[in-house]
């Protein structure tokens, strides 16, 4: 009988409730009765999917983790694996309203891991799966510790990523994706080989 009520509701609908929510009033606000209030189910659906509010939300975590793989996993570098490097990492980067909401979602999910063993796991899982990816391309392309190099894109656009959301005045999308273009440069070719100068400047 039970299955029956909540037949309508799904854990992925529920995660996706959750992602708006914290999207909108951060991870804070993502309480069970916001995202049953959210997915138009009662609390009582909810806790029939997860039993304990980070059940929930290391379920919304993975499913946000999948749809942002996947999409790193479809760059296509088009020959030309420095481009490659740049459209994967620019994924990460909250240069428009998706790819901006995800990045709050994201850095929410980030505090909450320090205190949360199931949640930091999936980050750390993620993180490896990400550097992994990056190293192979570097390695591909010959170039000296990869693995460290790969860990460096990867914080660059971490904390770019953090540094936008919090003062996106002093981070336009033009920007973060100079900056980008740099660091990829850096790592590519050292710290004397980097894109032509560029217009774009920090807001004053």
């Amino acid at each position: 009988m039970r299955e029956r009520r909540y037949s309508s509701t799904s854990p992925e609908h529920l995660a996706a409730a959750l992602f708006d929510v914290a999207a909108q009033a951060g991870l804070e606000g993502a309480s069970v009765r916001e995202v049953a209030k959210r997915a138009g189910v009662s609390i009582g659906a909810v806790q029939h999917h997860f039993s304990t509010k980070d059940e929930m939300f290391a379920f919304a975590l993975r499913s946000l983790v999948d749809k942002l793989l996947a999409r790193l996993a479809e760059v296509d570098q088009g020959g030309n694996p420095a481009r490659g490097l740049f459209s994967a990492l620019s994924q990460l980067l909250p240069l428009d309203e998706t790819r901006s909401r995800e990045a709050h979602v994201m850095a929410g999910f980030a505090v909450r891991a320090a205190t949360s063993p199931s949640l930091a796991e999936i980050r750390r899982t993620t993180l490896f799966t990400i550097r992994t990816r990056l190293s192979a391309v570097l390695i591909g392309m010959g170039v000296h510790e990869a693995e460290t190099r790969a860990a460096l894109l990867l914080a660059t656009v971490d904390g770019l990523a953090l540094d936008a959301i919090g003062s996106p005045g002093l981070y336009p999308p033009e920007y973060l994706e100079h900056a980008l273009d740099v660091q990829i440069a850096m790592v590519l070719h050292g710290a004397e080989v980097v894109p032509a100068p560029s217009s774009i400047e920090l807001a004053s």
